[in-house]
């Protein structure tokens, strides 16, 4: 079995209490798996939970390593121009208030944000990657769990050398961070809230006669794209379906059985065959032959492709995570200096009748594990940093920058960002996120109400706060329609075997059925069920139904 394949297996396989799936130890090679199911408390009564006997079990680091320690630091590369991401004022500086304090030489490795799985796979196969295999998929987890690339941990070793962080994570960590009876998983703090939106050019619908909040269901939007088409001003964005498999969420019905749900609901293996994803593929392909989307959409695999359609103004949507230094909105006005901009509202994809419904997030961002190849003195150094990251002063200065340069207070305690600031300490383009996403998903302050604000001031490209405020809104507004994952008790076997394999089918039957010519639709779309169902998929919703039927799902 191909360590690819494994992946699948255990896609719905994380556990509330605990449960994971085993494996064979095979480091990076192909390997084979099982499953146990601990009680509620089995994470809590594991070995390795913190204990009261901790203090002096551990060598002191406390005045730094007696030998120089290489702490290798994963950090996305999203290709922001002009940033380096192994090399700038903030790498600099953690070298020199937390790397030289503690004899560490800190070294940041570059991953490249739209092709992770793939650049880790090749650090892991050269026996190159950092100390610390992340992802934000439990999914994509548990794969790099079933490679066998991850150390068992310690729970009171991290107690030991980050005290605060362990106070911090500790429960999330002893909830959700097991695998087959081993501590494998730990996490960074993920706050209920998500700053992903889709723009609109507001122009384009206010010069056909329409409104932004018209837009109350996808026949609405139909109707505008439409209009958009007879004006000559653009089409509707689009992209291959990869990695995230939500897209029918807004054509199921409501409220979702959750038998159904645990059936057809995985991130990493697509549905195909449902009713649900029969409408979202039937308005694709009117969409597609009407010439109302991006002819194009499945050459447009990674964001940078999309977003430059967006910015040539050839596209008339844009879906990224906002941030207040963006550069989307510049760059579009470059090209467009009319242009204007508005959030696309929740219900413009919702047929009439459904409601706008989405993936909830479980209460963690960064899944993360120790590489497999790390001695125990670069563990021990990933602790500290964690630990260094987690004190407030050092995650407020990597958020928000130099005080006078990058920011000033107000009254409350809020950092109000300079805007205009150039210099050396300008932060990247998501505020420097991917150094300190690995203790914290969002900025968060003690009071709520400024912590708003600065989620406000953090999303609010300036001249445009509406956009984060309306970012907000909706968040608020469709969190009843959010659900999460199901989690199954039982390793999917046939998951792990046909996962691959239909990965790639999904993306060639798919997009020929959305090609197709209108009046063809139908048989298209038939046959490539067959064939999807005939490639694995009916095993694997044969092996679904039967944990189903068990009650062995969440």
């Amino acid at each position: 079995m191909s360590k690819k394949g494994l992946a699948s297996t255990l896609v719905s396989l994380f556990m509330v209490a605990g449960l994971m799936a085993g494996c064979t130890n095979n480091n990076n090679g192909n390997s084979a798996n099982s499953s146990t199911e601990p009680s509620p408390s089995a994470s809590n009564t594991a070995s390795n939970v913190p204990s009261d006997t901790a203090e002096g079990k551990y060598p002191d680091y406390s005045k730094g390593f007696p030998e120089k320690v290489t702490l290798q630091i994963p950090v996305y590369e999203r290709a922001f121009e002009g940033w380096n991401v192994t090399d700038n004022y903030y790498t600099r500086y953690i070298q020199k208030e937390f790397g030289d304090k503690n004899n560490i030489d800190v070294k940041f490795v570059p991953i490249t944000r739209s092709s992770e799985v793939t650049d880790y796979e090749q650090l892991l196969a050269s026996h190159k990657a950092p100390d610390i295999i992340f992802h934000y998929d439990m999914p994509q987890a548990l794969a790099y769990y079933g490679e066998d690339v991850m150390q068992e941990l310690d729970y009171d070793e991290i107690a030991n050398y980050a005290p605060t962080y362990w106070n911090n994570m500790s429960e999330t960590i002893k909830q959700y961070g097991a695998v087959d009876g081993k501590n494998v998983f730990f996490f960074a703090a993920r706050p209920a809230v998500d700053n992903f939106v889709t723009l609109i050019r507001k122009d384009w619908v206010e010069k056909v006669g329409m409104k932004v909040e018209d837009l109350t269901s996808l026949e609405k939007y139909n109707e505008m794209l439409e209009k958009w088409k007879a004006a000559g001003l653009g089409v509707s964005g689009g992209s291959l379906l990869q990695n995230n498999y939500t897209y029918n969420y807004a054509f199921r019905d409501w409220p979702v059985d959750p038998k159904y749900r645990a059936l057809y609901s995985d991130l990493g293996v697509a549905d195909l065959t449902t009713k649900d994803t029969e409408g979202y593929l039937r308005n694709l392909n009117h969409q597609y032959n009407a010439g109302l989307v991006d002819k194009e959409f499945y050459l447009r695999n990674d964001d940078g492709k999309i977003k430059a359609e967006f910015v040539a103004g050839k596209t008339g949507t844009y879906g990224f995570y906002l941030a207040s230094n963006t550069d989307v909105l510049t760059a579009t006005l470059k090209n467009n200096p009319d242009a204007q901009f508005a959030v696309l509202p929740g219900t413009a994809g919702v047929p009439d009748g459904k409601k706008a419904q989405g993936r909830a997030y479980w209460p963690f961002g960064f899944i993360m594990g120790i590489n497999y190849e790390s001695t125990a003195e670069e563990r021990a150094a990933v602790w500290m940093y964690l630990e260094w990251m987690s004190q407030p002063e050092n995650l407020f200065f990597m958020q928000n920058g130099v005080e006078g340069q990058n920011y000033t207070l107000d009254g409350s305690g809020l950092a109000v960002k300079n805007a205009d600031f150039k210099g050396e300490s300008v932060l990247s383009q998501n505020n420097n996120k991917d150094y300190w996403a690995l203790v914290i998903e969002a900025a968060q302050y003690a009071d709520p109400a400024v912590t708003r604000k600065a989620y406000l001031q953090n999303w609010s490209p300036p001249g445009y706060e509406n956009l984060a405020e309306e970012v907000l809104t909706n968040y608020d507004k469709y969190a009843e329609f959010r659900t999460p994952d199901a989690l199954f008790s039982v390793v999917l076997e046939k998951v792990n075997e046909y996962k691959a394999d239909l990965n790639s089918l999904f993306q060639e039957l798919y997009v020929k059925v959305v090609l197709a010519p209108e009046d063809q639709f139908d048989k298209v779309y038939e046959d490539a069920k067959k064939t999807y169902m005939d490639a694995g998929y009916q095993e694997i919703l044969d092996e679904k139904q039967k944990a189903i039927d068990a009650g062995q799902f969440k």
